[in-house]
């Protein structure tokens, strides 16, 4: 007979506080139990990094590498001596790729999300990922384990063709790689004006309208400049606000800001929660997305699925992710970013790129993704006689 199918979920190390890949594995557990699929979570966990304040740099780093690279392999062979004969695995984030030497080779997949690392590690400057010599020997590593997956899904086209250059000869007719995109990790809608407003309001957020809108962190690759520059050049025909929502305004920022006199149309709204990201999702006049590099880039979609018209830049993947229901201009051309801004002050254009936009968010909604993950698990049925 056929057994219930089971799947285990191999997350990332909590002190780590990757928390948009938390979010993709908890999306996947919820996905997966949603059609049906018995779905659990194993994460690596903290024994030798205990006391550890921060894993990401100094000593606790080489204490958690101890905890992911050591114990956690250690973990995996002993808990599969317990049987999980019938169990399908798959690994959340492509870093983690090492443990794919662990698991069971035909029952095993992994997403990758990106290789801005990996490309970065080798030199490619378009990544902005530089790395430090440990770096360069960790990617590597990774890389090598990347490309011998027999189950692979990245989430993107770009990242599917970018993988396949750094790893020659694969895939093999023997491996299954496709390009699956993220889901949505949380629930994003338009949220009626002013109930947007008065959350805002609660969480003493002062924000004259109309504003622009970015979400992210301040890594080079962001390109979080990028709205200063369109505003100074579009000049007294806009003369709006500009939020930063994410990772607080970093120096460079906020002296440029004061160079172009734009100090006070300046407003950084730190780590916010889901319903305020909503909220300014939905209130935003457009949202702005100039980045170099991406993997895939859930904020687009995110903007669309709460009415927000989005300008981003002609690199891929955001064309393929936004789905063409966006203004697209190159990242290093603030006078286009400035146009494509100015557009949508005519209200039948604003109007027919968040029409639009609606229809590209629903092709991420999590049945229509999760059923593909169900799809590349399931080629070959487990079954016991």
């Amino acid at each position: 007979m056929t057994t219930p199918m089971r799947i285990v979920l191999i997350g990332n190390y909590p002190p780590d506080k990757q928390e948009s890949m938390e979010r993709f594995a908890q999306m996947m557990q919820t996905g997966f139990r949603n059609l049906g699929v018995t779905a659990e979570i194993w994460r690596p966990v903290v024994f030798f990094a205990k006391g550890a304040s921060n894993t990401t740099v100094g000593l606790g780093k080489w204490l958690g590498y101890l905890d992911k690279w050591i114990l956690f392999p250690l973990l995996l062979r002993w808990r599969l001596r317990a049987g999980h004969d019938t169990v399908r695995f798959h690994i959340c984030d492509h870093s983690n790729a090492p443990y794919l030497g662990h698991l069971p080779y035909e029952r095993t997949g992994i997403t990758c999300h990106d290789v801005l690392a990996i490309r970065g590690a080798m030199g490619f400057d378009d990544a902005y990922c530089p790395a430090s010599g440990f770096g360069k020997i960790l990617q590597k590593w990774i890389l090598g384990h990347l490309s011998r997956a027999k189950l692979l899904a990245t989430v993107s086209k770009l990242t599917l063709k970018q993988l396949t250059e750094l790893a020659p000869g694969h895939p093999t007719p023997q491996q299954d790689w496709r390009v699956i995109h993220n889901a949505f990790n949380g629930h994003f809608w338009p949220m009626p004006e002013d109930e947007a407003r008065e959350l805002l309001h609660q969480k003493g957020i002062r924000l004259p309208e109309p504003f622009i809108l970015h979400v992210g962190s301040g890594m080079t690759r962001k390109n979080r400049r990028m709205l200063l520059d369109m505003a100074a050049k579009a000049g007294s025909q806009w003369t709006g606000t500009i939020c930063y929502a994410g990772h607080a305004l970093e120096d460079e920022l906020t002296q440029l800001a004061n160079s172009y006199g734009l100090a006070d149309r300046v407003v950084s709204v730190t780590q916010p929660d889901h319903n305020t990201l909503v909220a300014l999702y939905s209130l935003c006049q457009a949202f702005v997305f100039p980045s170099f590099s991406e993997g895939f880039g859930w904020p687009l979609i995110e903007a669309q699925a709460c009415g927000a018209p989005v300008i981003t830049s002609t690199i891929e993947p955001m064309p393929e992710v936004s789905g063409g229901a966006a203004l697209y201009a190159s990242p290093s051309e603030p006078i286009a970013f400035a146009e494509a801004l100015l557009a949508l002050q005519n209200e039948t254009t604003r109007a027919e790129f968040i029409r639009w936009g609606f229809d590209n968010a629903a092709n991420f909604e999590s049945d229509r993704i999760m059923n593909a993950y169900l799809d590349i698990h399931t080629l070959a049925p487990v079954t016991v006689h």
